[in-house]
């Protein structure tokens, strides 16, 4: 879900390198509103996008789910005024080729294919595609195929630009079971629609 803001006050805000001032101002709404911050970006251009991927603590993010969100950040948003230029706001699930952005990411998908880029190359290597094994002291552990053939590679979780899953057969079917699951059980919410008054 995308809106459209124009700021309050021209010439002032947060540049593209700064998100630590606009996680600190959303992750507790994004938490009160009942749903995980998976990630925060503030991209460039004629017109900025921030883009807001969440999720339920079950996991899921639906349609309405993504804008009671996007409602609940706008005010918040709108409050602040912590960009000083118009943008969209985008507010959207992380799906099912997912961001991995932190230890619990990586733990809950150990067994799954993913591609992680680090910041600095190891081993003359930045970038790898392998199995998650797991965690090691602070550090991924990856099952990767090389031209030497299958090892198994330690990559610190601090230096890690970027890491996704990679689409699978087996992602799909074990999304498809965990969405059913959800679905069968009662929708116990903790974050009611406001209250208006007419």
């Amino acid at each position: 879900m995308a809106i459209v803001r124009s700021p309050l006050r021209k010439g002032f805000g947060v540049t593209l390198s700064s998100l630590d001032f606009l996680d600190a101002l959303l992750s507790p709404a994004v938490q009160a509103a009942g749903y995980r911050l998976v990630r925060l970006r503030l991209m460039g251009g004629k017109r900025k996008t921030l883009q807001v991927m969440a999720e339920r603590p079950d996991g899921g993010m639906d349609v309405d789910d993504c804008a009671r969100l996007s409602r609940r950040l706008s005010e918040v948003l709108e409050s602040a005024d912590p960009i000083g230029d118009e943008y969209v706001l985008e507010v959207s699930s992380p799906g099912i080729d997912r961001p991995l952005t932190g230890a619990g990411d990586f733990e809950r998908f150990a067994g799954h294919q993913a591609r992680v880029e680090l910041k600095q190359a190891i081993g003359g290597r930045r970038r790898f595609k392998g199995t998650i094994a797991g965690l090691q002291n602070g550090e991924l552990v990856m099952e990767t195929q090389s031209e030497n053939g299958h090892e198994r590679v330690l990559l610190p979780l601090s230096g890690i630009a970027e890491a996704k899953l990679i689409l699978t057969d087996r992602l799909i079917q074990e999304s498809l079971k965990a969405r059913d699951a959800r679905a069968s059980k009662p929708t116990v919410r903790n974050h009611p629609e406001p209250h208006r008054r007419d």
